[in-house]
């Protein structure tokens, strides 16, 4: 897939430690989602249910931290991604 990152907006969520949880604007018609980054890391993880959809650089005890910050702050991504695709 070919992305003009200048034709989408990718807001960020929530940050906490040395990950940045976003959206792709773009993505209006996927399931809700978040997207992780630190570094040259990068993951895609469903919200509901919970579960990796993909991981490039994070090894396991990153992705356990990863999934256990989504666990903790899910009302919230939710919430939020539920006000930015006005679902």
């Amino acid at each position: 897939m070919i992305c003009n990152y200048e034709e989408i907006s990718i807001p960020t969520v929530l940050k906490i430690g040395k990950y940045r949880f976003f959206f792709f604007s773009n993505e209006t018609t996927e399931p809700a989602h978040v997207h992780i980054e630190s570094n040259e890391n990068y993951a895609k993880y469903w919200l509901e249910p919970d579960e990796l959809a993909k991981s490039v650089g994070y090894n396991t005890k990153e992705l356990n931290e990863i999934r256990k910050l989504i666990l903790e702050n899910v009302i919230t991504l939710k919430e939020k991604w539920n006000e930015y695709f006005n679902r």
